[in-house]
C-alpha cells in the first residue's frame, strides 16, 4: 500500500477536484515524487481498522450491515458530486453579462413592487420639471351676451347742467361674473419678485419721509423707478417685520390673522376722526356675502362714537363690515392716515388676490364681482381708477387744490416745481391713449400682482414725501413705470364710477339740527307807481319818517334771519343749476342750507340769475339815459358803452319793447338820487320789508318769454 494510492482513494474531494480540472481543459497537477518517510500514526490506526473490518466481515450480520453503510455512502457521494456540478454551471450562467443585466432589472422591478403602499417620504422619485407659468390673458364675451352692442348714452341735452352725474354701465349677471373669475394671475411686466425694506435704525438726510414710511434718499427714490425682475423698495411699515405689529398703524393679532386668511376678494374702507357714518353695501349677492372680506378700519375715536351710538357690539361687526380698530396712528394728519389702507392693502392682506377700495363717505350699490369683471377682467387690466370728471391736467389740479385750501400752498408749489424738473408737462393729446393725468381717487380697483403692488408702493412714497394730495402725485409715478414697461392703467369714466357708488355727506352735515321754522311775514303789495307825481314830489314826506329805536326789535331780528336764510337758499339753488356741485356742497355745509328745492320763486336758470339780468339791464339803461348829461365824461367800458343804444336793442321785438318799458320803470326807481333818498328816509326794518315786497312783485321779473 503506497501513500499515493491512499491519497487518491481516501478523499472524494481530491478526486472531484481533479475531475473538475480535467473538464475545464486544465493541465493535471504535477506532484513531486514522494520522499520515503516513516508512516504517521494515523495510517497505522487506519490499517488496524481495515484488518478489523476484514476479520468480522465474513460474519453474516456484520457483512450485511457493512454493505448497507457502503451503499448509503456511495449514494450520498453521487448526490453531492452532482449537486456541485449543477451549482458550478448555474454559477457560470448567473455571472454571464446578459444574465447580470437581467438580474439587475428584475431586482429593480421587485424593489418597486415591494415599495408599493409605502409612504412617499421613504422613497421619492425625482421631481418633474416645473411647468411654465400660466397667466391670465383676458377674454372676449361670448356672442349673445347681455352686454353685446352696449354703448354709452349720448350726453344730456341740457347743456346748463354740466356737473358730474352717473351714466349707464353694462354689468354681467353675478353668476356669470363669478364664473369668469380668472384662475391664474395676470402677467406682471418688468418685475416678478417684490420685497420690502425693513429699517429699525433710520436717519433723515433729505426732505420728506416719516418714521412709518422711512426716509429714502433721492438716489433710492430714483433707483425704485428702475424696474427689474427682483426689487426691494420702501412701502410703509419699515420698523416691523410684520405689517400692523409694532410698526405704527398697529392692529390686534387676532385681526391680523383674520386678514391673512383672506385669500380672495377684499372690499376695504376707513373712517378716522368719526368723520363719516358707516354705509352698508347694497345689492350684494349671497355668494359675495360669504366669500368677500369686508373690512372697515377705524381709529379709537371712531370706535368710541360707534359704541356710544350702540352700533358696535362685542362681535366687532356692523352689517357686512368687520370693524378693525387701528392703534398708534403714524401721522397727525387724518388724510395721511387714510392713505395707508388706501394704497397698502396688499401689505395688510398679503394673501388676497383682488381688492376694492372705497372712501368712507361712499356707499357701494353693485356686487363686487360685477365691478371686478367689468373694470378689470374684461379689460385685462390689473389696476383701474376713474378719472376726474372735470380736470385732467396736474397743474390745473394743483391750482384747484390751492384755491380750495386743501393743503399748504407753498408745499403744493414745491411739489409741482419738483415734478417740472423731472420732466412733467401739462396734459395734451400727445399723451393719448392716456386720457387723463388726474384721477378721482375715492375708488381703486386692483389685482395684487407685483407690478400693481410696486405702483401703489411708489405712489405712497410720494404721498409720504410730499403732500397728501395723491391726485397730484399719481401721474408722475404712472408715467415713470409705463416708460420702462408695457403696463397700463384702466382710467374709466367718472360717470361710470358714480354708477356703482353713491356719495353721501359727512357726519357733521348730516347731524346738524334742523333749522327752526321761520315766522310768517305778511307782505302787503305796494301802491301803484305814479311817474308824474314821482317827478314833481318825493315819494316819502319828511313828516312820515319813523324814528329808529336804539335796539332792534325781536321781530326785526327774526325777519333779518329769515331773509338771510332765504337768500342762502337762492344762492345754493343758483350754484346747483349752474352745475357747480362741489361749490354748492361746500356752501350748503357752511351756510346750513338743508334743502334748496323748496324755494318759492322757481326759475330754470335760478332766481338770482333772473334778478341779475333785470337789475343789470336797468342799471345800464339808467347809465345810457344820463350819458348826455353829467355822465358824458365817464370812462367808456363794456359796462357803459353797449347800453348807449338802448332803443335799438330793446325795441327789436314786441317782447323786448315790453321789457324796455318795465326796465324804464326800474331805472327810475334805481336812479342814484332815488336810492340815496330811500336810504335817508327808510328805517332798517322798513328797508327789509321793502326788499321783500319787490321780490314778491311779478312786474320787474319780465323776461323775453313773457
Amino acid at each position: 500500500m503506497t501513500t499515493g494510492s491512499l491519497g487518491l482513494r481516501s478523499s472524494g474531494s481530491y478526486g472531484s477536484l481533479q475531475q473538475q480540472l480535467f473538464q475545464n481543459n486544465s493541465s493535471p497537477i504535477q506532484t513531486t515524487p514522494p520522499i520515503p518517510r516513516k508512516p504517521p500514526r494515523l495510517f497505522k490506526e487506519k490499517e488496524g481498522s481495515f484488518l478489523w473490518i476484514c476479520k468480522f466481515a465474513p460474519r453474516k450480520n456484520v457483512g450485511m450491515l457493512l454493505l448497507c453503510v457502503v451503499s448509503a455512502a456511495a449514494f450520498l457521494w453521487v448526490l453531492y458530486v452532482g449537486k456541485g456540478k449543477d451549482t458550478a454551471e448555474q454559477s457560470n450562467r448567473m455571472f454571464a453579462p446578459e444574465t447580470v443585466h437581467k438580474y439587475i432589472f428584475r431586482g429593480i422591478e421587485s424593489i418597486k413592487k415591494t415599495n408599493v403602499g409605502r409612504s412617499a417620504s421613504t422613497i421619492q422619485p425625482p421631481p418633474p420639471p416645473p411647468p411654465p407659468p400660466v397667466y391670465f390673458k383676458g377674454y372676449t364675451l361670448p356672442p349673445g351676451n347681455s352686454c353685446e352692442g352696449f354703448t354709452l348714452p349720448p350726453p344730456p341735452a341740457d347743456k346748463k347742467r354740466t356737473g358730474p352725474r352717473p351714466c349707464s354701465v353694462c354689468y354681467l349677471p353675478v353668476d356669470q361674473a363669478i364664473a369668469l373669475m380668472p384662475e391664474a394671475p395676470s402677467f406682471s411686466p418688468g418685475v416678478s419678485n417684490l420685497t420690502y425694506i425693513h429699517e429699525e435704525n433710520q436717519s433723515k438726510t433729505e426732505f420728506g419721509g416719516s418714521n412709518f414710511g422711512g426716509y429714502p434718499s433721492l438716489v433710492q427714490r430714483n433707483d425704485s423707478y428702475d424696474i427689474r425682475e427682483s426689487m426691494s423698495v420702501h412701502c410703509g411699515f419699515v420698523r416691523g417685520m410684520r405689517p400692523g405689529h409694532q410698526t405704527g398703524f398697529n392692529i390686534d393679532d387676532s385681526n391680523l390673522l383674520e386678514m391673512e386668511s383672506c385669500q380672495g376678494v377684499v372690499v376695504a374702507s376707513a373712517i378716522f376722526g368719526a368723520f363719516d357714518l358707516i354705509r352698508q353695501p347694497k345689492n350684494t349677492s349671497e355668494y359675495a356675502k360669504k366669500n368677500v372680506c369686508f373690512y372697515m378700519f377705524v381709529d379709537e375715536e371712531t370706535e368710541a362714537f360707534l359704541r356710544n351710538s350702540s352700533e358696535l357690539s362685542s362681535s366687532m361687526k356692523i352689517g357686512l363690515w368687520r370693524i378693525v380698530v387701528v392703534h398708534n396712528l403714524p401721522y397727525d394728519d387724518p388724510r395721511r392716515n387714510g392713505k395707508v389702507p388706501k394704497l397698502l392693502l396688499h401689505r395688510l392682506f398679503p394673501n388676497a388676490r383682488y381688492s376694492l377700495w372705497i372712501d368712507g363717505k361712499l356707499e357701494l350699490v353693485v356686487d363686487p364681482y360685477q365691478i371686478l369683471e367689468r373694470f378689470l377682467w374684461r379689460q385685462n387690466a390689473s389696476f383701474a381708477i376713474s378719472r376726474h370728471y372735470k380736470r385732467f391736467d396736474v397743474f390745473v389740479e394743483a391750482e384747484a387744490n390751492k384755491v380750495a385750501a386743501k393743503f399748504d400752498n407753498a408745499s403744493i408749489d414745491f411739489q409741482v416745481e419738483f415734478y417740472k424738473k423731472e420732466g412733467m408737462t401739462p396734459y395734451s393729446r400727445a399723451k393719448l391713449p392716456i386720457t387723463s393725468d388726474v384721477p378721482e381717487g375715492c375708488v381703486i380697483i386692483r389685482e395684487h400682482v407685483p407690478i400693481s403692488n410696486l405702483f401703489t408702493c411708489l405712489w405712497f412714497n410720494e404721498v409720504d414725501r410730499f403732500t397728501p394730495r395723491d391726485q397730484i402725485s399719481f401721474a408722475i409715478v404712472r408715467d415713470k413705470i409705463m416708460s420702462k414697461t408695457n403696463w397700463t392703467v384702466n382710467m374709466f369714466l367718472d360717470c361710470e364710477r358714480r354708477n356703482f357708488v353713491i356719495q353721501g355727506y359727512h357726519r357733521d352735515i348730516l347731524e346738524r339740527p334742523p333749522t327752526p321754522p321761520r315766522a310768517s311775514i305778511i307782505v302787503h303789495p305796494p301802491p301803484p307807481v305814479n311817474l308824474e307825481a314821482r317827478q314833481t314830489s318825493p315819494i316819502f314826506s319828511t313828516s312820515t319818517v319813523i324814528k329808529q329805536s336804539t335796539q332792534p326789535s325781536s321781530l326785526a331780528k327774526q325777519r333779518r334771519s329769515s331773509s338771510e336764510l332765504e337768500f342762502d337758499k337762492y344762492i345754493h339753488d343758483y350754484l346747483v343749476k349752474k352745475g357747480m356741485f362741489n361749490t354748492a356742497e361746500t356752501f350748503a355745509s357752511e351756510a346750513n342750507v338743508l334743502n334748496s328745492s323748496d324755494v318759492v320763486i322757481k326759475s330754470p336758470e335760478g332766481f338770482l340769475a333772473e334778478w341779475w339780468h333785470v337789475i343789470y339791464d336797468a342799471h345800464t339803461s339808467n347809465q345810457a339815459e344820463h350819458a348826455q348829461g353829467s355822465y358824458a365824461e365817464a370812462t367808456r367800458t363794456m359796462d357803459n358803452v353797449v347800453p348807449h343804444t338802448p332803443s335799438v336793442v330793446l325795441a327789436s321785438s314786441p317782447h323786448s319793447a315790453r321789457r324796455a318799458h318795465k326796465i324804464s320803470l326800474l331805472a327810475a326807481a334805481f336812479s342814484p338820487e332815488r336810492m340815496q333818498e330811500k336810504c335817508h328816509l327808510m328805517t332798517p326794518e322798513d328797508e327789509v320789508t321793502s326788499k321783500m315786497v319787490r321780490l314778491s312783485q311779478p312786474v320787474p321779473f319780465v323776461t323775453d318769454s313773457s
